[in-house]
């Protein structure tokens, strides 16, 4: 053997022994030619491999997770939709809203509109006069809204000075209408369509209607005698 290399038949804790005792390396008659750190360390890799393996989930499993997910969230939505949309529904009571809606006639209301956005003029709205829940839930037009002037002269509304689109009929009754005054915030004007027969926002014992006593908008009627179902103009 050269100088500064050791021989060895020794066994394997022996060579680290040796090792341990020198810096010259040392060539061991079973580690000849291989570098034995290199072995165990390879050696400990295979041990281990099982653990460093990274477990695969499978696409067909995620697709199905999500497609549960996608069909509860679709199955929760429609439920609020329906509800919203479909789950209040009250039935018109009188002839106020004719030739628009008959008496007994079911109309459906969208409860979550006014939350998002306020009353326009030309709305068919279904509200509790002065809130009173002990009444029946009334459906008329709104024909003005918050800010704007209203007047009942010679028959005609005038709203800002100016013919209202939603009243072609004569009104014969102006009532507290008969001065103008100016609706104040989140009041609304509202009137059935057949006037001469509607108990209304005219009448001092309803006023104009407060934006926190309106269900929601009337935007759907069943059929009847008199008509189709569809939708409320």
């Amino acid at each position: 053997m050269g100088k500064g290399n050791y021989f060895c038949s020794c066994p394997f804790d022996f060579f680290w022994n040796c090792r341990k005792t020198t810096d010259t390396p040392v060539i061991c008659g079973r580690w000849k030619g291989r570098d034995p750190r290199a072995e165990i360390d390879m050696t400990k890799n295979r041990g281990l491999s099982f653990y460093k393996r990274k477990k695969k989930i499978s696409p067909a499993l995620v697709r199905e997770i999500f497609s549960w997910i996608f069909g509860i969230g679709a199955a929760v939505f429609i439920a609020v939709v329906l509800n919203i949309f479909l789950g209040v529904t009250t039935n018109v009571v009188g002839v106020s809203m004719e030739p628009t809606l008959y008496n007994g006639q079911l109309i459906f209301i969208n409860s979550f509109v006014y939350q998002i956005s306020s009353p326009k003029a030309g709305d068919v709205v279904v509200f509790l006069p002065n809130g009173n829940e002990n009444t029946h839930y009334y459906v008329k037009r709104v024909a003005a809204v918050p800010g704007d002037k209203v007047l009942i002269q010679g028959g005609i509304l005038y709203v800002n000075g100016e013919v209202s689109p939603w009243v072609t009929e004569k009104l014969l009754d102006p009532g507290i209408a008969a001065n103008e005054f100016t609706l104040g915030s989140e009041e609304y004007f509202c009137i059935g369509d057949n006037p001469g027969n509607s108990e209304d926002s005219r009448s001092a014992n309803i006023g104009p209607v407060k934006e926190t006593d309106i269900i929601g908008k009337a935007w759907f009627h069943a059929s009847c005698e008199e008509m189709g179902m569809g939708l409320v103009k």
